[in-house]
């Protein structure tokens, strides 16, 4: 009823208040649109920021906090009533913070979008790029989440009951703290593992790893969390500190060449020199090969077989799969056509009749 009171007898006040809110919008919105404009101009003539990308994230966060502010700096002139100012007043303040926030989470990715089209990671020597891109993605969250926090912190301290209560707090900070760092052991650690890993850098986004005896690429590096994207497409969850913690293979840490086998099984009997020959035409005649590496050698003997390994390079994890299986079926289709009697085979003397009819 206060309230309702209030405006009855300012109402005049009230509707020049009103008209400097529209005029302070207006400005807002030219202004914003006069920035977006100069923005895109300078983007598109830059080669470091991607061209649209101060357009497309920051419009709105620069249009709402142009408009926040310039009302706020014209009515702060305006005579209106305590209360009706002090609630207004607090207000704006508030959106002002959550405006500026807004911008500066998406600044992070106008720089995320404009360094990730410099580096592109579909390309084939994309190490830097993989690098980057996972610093990038765990950086940017760190951000949203420290600003988030911090733009939390200024809101609540505008609210005098809070400011009260935060002096309060304060000064059992030291018992509080001791409190919550026990209690978020497991958060702190996981936080700090996240930072590990974006700067230390054992896994980066793409690479092909081995975790839990499974294969597959990293797909995404996020603060508590890494998805592994299996072979068969179905997706490995696990938690950040598992890559601080336990050991694990990465195939395109260095590099993404990489090495691969073939194990055949034959009989004494097989030509190793013509196996050899034979593997050397096949993998000339192969696109996936990278004309490294091509060995063939005999690495164990049993009482029955004889081991054939051949050894064989390739530019990354998934060609070398396809080059191996490629090189085992022909070498089989080979020998199969070419040496049938040195397939593995068991050999067997039965001396026992003869010995019985000389008897």
């Amino acid at each position: 009823m206060n309230l309702i009171r209030v405006i009855a007898e300012n109402w005049v006040q009230l509707l020049w208040f009103l008209g400097y809110v529209v005029i302070a919008a207006v400005l807002g919105l030219v202004c914003s649109w006069i920035a977006s404009k100069i923005i895109a101009r300078l983007s598109r003539r830059s080669r470091w920021i991607a061209e649209g990308a101060f357009y497309k994230h920051c419009k709105w966060p620069i249009r709402w906090f142009l408009i926040a502010f310039f009302v706020r700096l014209l009515v702060a002139g305006v005579q209106i009533p305590d209360e009706i100012e002090g609630f207004i007043s607090h207000l704006l303040s508030i959106l002002i913070i959550a405006f500026a926030s807004w911008l500066v989470i998406k600044l992070t990715y106008v720089l995320q979008e404009s360094v990730f089209e410099q580096f592109q990671v579909d390309v084939e020597d994309n190490l830097q790029a993989r690098k980057i891109h996972t610093q990038l993605n765990v950086l940017k969250r760190i951000v949203t989440v420290i600003v988030f926090v911090l733009a939390l912190g200024m809101i609540l301290m505008t609210f005098e009951r809070v400011r009260q209560l935060g002096t309060t707090i304060l000064a059992s900070a030291g018992i509080i703290g001791i409190v919550v760092g026990m209690a978020a052991q497991k958060t702190i650690g996981t936080f700090i593992a996240g930072l590990q890993i974006a700067f230390t850098q054992p896994i980066r986004v793409d690479d092909v790893v081995i975790v839990e005896n499974e294969w597959g690429r990293i797909e995404e590096i996020t603060l508590t969390y890494v998805v592994v994207r299996i072979w068969d497409l179905r997706r490995l969850v696990v938690p950040i500190t598992y890559f601080i913690e336990k050991p694990f293979q990465n195939w395109t840490r260095v590099t993404a060449d990489i090495l691969g086998t073939v194990y055949i099984y034959a009989d004494y009997t097989l030509p190793i020199e013509e196996v050899r020959k034979e593997l050397e035409r096949i993998l000339k005649g192969s696109e996936l090969w990278d004309q490294k590496v091509c060995v063939l050698q005999v690495t164990n003997a049993t009482e029955r077989t004889v081991e054939v390994r051949a050894l064989m390079s390739a530019d990354d994890a998934s060609k070398a799969w396809s080059l191996r299986c490629e090189v085992r079926e022909k070498l089989i289709e080979f020998i199969q056509k070419n040496y049938p009697d040195a397939l593995p085979k068991v050999r067997a003397e039965l001396e026992g009749r003869e010995k019985s009819g000389r008897k």
